[in-house]
């Protein structure tokens, strides 16, 4: 066997390795994290939380270019929404509501606009488009964080 041959066939050994890590179901993703599901998809709705009121305090300090950070932060949770809800993960430490999975295309939905208005702003905010940022703040916790809650999180005592 000659040297280009051996090499050849470990690059596509290694290349087939790879692509076979990227290669993960849903469920697989599931298990990524803490192993408790709920803890984890509460951490990242705090996190989300905590990006919009960073924003929100950029916002009023004029810091438009800065608020694009946290745009990008929650864009990129929002690809994760539905993951950390799978099916049968309903327990009484979490305020999901059973509306959830019976509505899984409508809380799909939900999750998309959330990235996609996470980086409408992610965009304005880079271009340093003042006034679309300011447009874009004011609806959009209502438009996709409040709204959302309504109709998938339980209120919080």
């Amino acid at each position: 066997m000659n040297r280009s041959t051996v090499r050849a066939g470990v690059v596509i050994v290694s290349l087939g390795a790879l692509l076979g890590g990227y290669a993960v179901s849903q469920a697989q993703m599931a298990h990524v994290g803490s192993g408790d599901i709920v803890a984890d998809r509460q951490r990242l709705m705090k996190l989300n939380g905590a990006s919009a009121r960073d924003m929100n305090d950029k916002l009023k300090a004029g810091q438009i270019e800065a608020i694009g950070v946290n745009a990008e932060t929650i864009a990129i949770n929002a690809l994760h929404i539905p993951v950390l809800f799978p099916q049968g993960s309903m327990t009484d430490k979490s305020n999901a509501k059973p509306e959830i999975w019976e509505k899984r295309a409508d809380f799909e939905a939900a999750a998309k606009t959330l990235q996609v208005k996470a980086e409408e702003l992610r965009d304005a905010a880079r271009a340093k488009d003042q006034a679309k940022v300011e447009a874009l703040m004011k609806d959009f916790g209502r438009q996709t964080c409040v709204n959302c809650h309504n109709t998938f999180r339980k209120p919080i005592s």
